[in-house]
């Protein structure tokens, strides 16, 4: 069985109400989903995380062309092609998301064609549901006490739907972040929460945000700092009583072995849309388990994205484990997402704040074609 054409599917759609974060705001949302189509007529789907229109270049122009003709159930043969092809130039960044989408289609292909679902390719499934966090309270464009309140009931809403985590946006100020961190947990005393700034503070604002976070008991900390300044994790870290975590923003076992060597981040949280797909982020698991360290992968975009991560965690083992287990949280986004939500004909099955692992073939999860057509907004196909 060989691979015999790649397709590439840039997709887009217009957001109702635009949503912001510390960084910027969003009012469309863009993704590439890759085909990977075999000589039998069998085939795989994955998904980028990223830039889709300069990701769709690498994947059609650069990685496509190389990997056309080879064995299709030989993935990691084809991860270390891939990897050897763009070494000398890339290794992170929009190719190494060209590379996990790719990476991603080879699996649920793989699955298809031996007709066991990801997480049983992965090793066996430690658990057939999986508990999930409700990401929401993105900013929006209003005065800030409005906004407060607004953000309260979203959380509120989520709590109502079933979920018992969630995680919040800051990163906007330190006085309204902090009233937001004080006013979810009065208003959700039982309710597991984390917050997530983008790397949006300094060292000395991280520590004093990170104290209100302690005195609330939130359960992480996402992003503190900057991804560019590694040392400043074991500085925050010895400061603060609540775990760090990170790594959205890295990419290989390279890249997380150095984070974790750095110190100071207590759960790493790769993208397997972007961190080298699945066959990179089963070896990153593998180096966190060697520090102690556990792995929930960040996750946005599509169902493709979703499942993935719903098999990886489904297969996770928790460190350092005991008898009464601590739950590895799948991470749910709340916004507004058509590209999520109409695309699939088949989808992760999320109800009351708990995902049922897949056990269909592959991913588990199904793209509708005729709705694929109605968000394309550029397609590629290499021979």
């Amino acid at each position: 069985m060989k691979i015999a054409a790649i397709r590439s599917y840039h997709l887009r759609c217009s957001l109702q109400k635009p949503f912001g974060f510390s960084q910027w705001t969003y009012d469309q949302r863009n993704v590439l989903v890759i085909e990977v189509i075999t000589d039998t007529g069998l085939s795989g789907w994955g998904e980028c995380y990223g830039p889709a229109d300069v990701t769709q270049a690498a994947v059609e122009h650069f990685y496509a062309p190389r990997i056309i003709g080879m064995h299709a159930l030989s993935s990691e043969v084809i991860w270390q092609h891939m990897w050897r092809s763009s070494l000398d130039f890339a290794r992170g960044g929009i190719m190494m998301g060209a590379m996990s989408g790719l990476d991603m289609a080879l699996w649920d292909l793989k699955g298809k064609a031996l007709n066991l679902s990801v997480s049983e390719l992965m090793g066996g499934r430690q658990r057939q549901q999986i508990d999930c966090y409700a990401t929401g309270m993105y900013f929006q464009d209003m005065n800030e006490q409005q906004l407060l309140s607004t953000l309260v009931a979203e959380a509120q809403a989520y709590a109502c739907e079933g979920f018992k985590a969630m995680k919040i946006k800051i990163g906007k100020n330190l006085n309204f972040d902090k009233q937001l961190i004080k006013a979810m947990r009065e208003a959700l005393p039982n309710t597991t929460l984390m917050a997530d700034s983008n790397h949006a503070y300094d060292l000395p604002e991280a520590i004093s945000i990170g104290r209100v976070l302690d005195e609330c008991q939130y359960h992480w900390f996402e992003e503190p700092l900057s991804p560019e300044h590694l040392r400043q994790f074991h500085s925050l870290h010895n400061k603060l009583d609540l775990a760090i975590a990170t790594g959205e923003c890295e990419q290989t076992r390279f890249g997380f072995d150095k984070l974790l060597t750095s110190g100071g981040v207590n759960i790493i949280q790769p993208d397997l849309a972007y961190c080298g797909g699945p066959s990179e982020a089963l070896k990153i698991r593998a180096i966190a388990s060697a520090n102690g360290v556990n792995c929930i992968p960040h996750v946005w975009g599509t169902q493709l994205n979703l499942a993935a991560a719903v098999h990886f965690l489904a297969t996770a083992y928790v460190e350092p484990g005991r008898a009464e287990s601590q739950s590895l949280l799948l991470e749910y986004d709340r916004t507004e997402n058509p590209l999520r939500d109409e695309l699939y004909s088949t989808s992760i099955d999320i109800k009351h704040g708990v995902a049922t692992v897949p056990d269909a073939a592959g991913l588990g999860v199904q793209i509708d074609p005729h709705t694929l057509e109605q968000f394309t907004i550029k397609r590629s196909e290499t021979l």
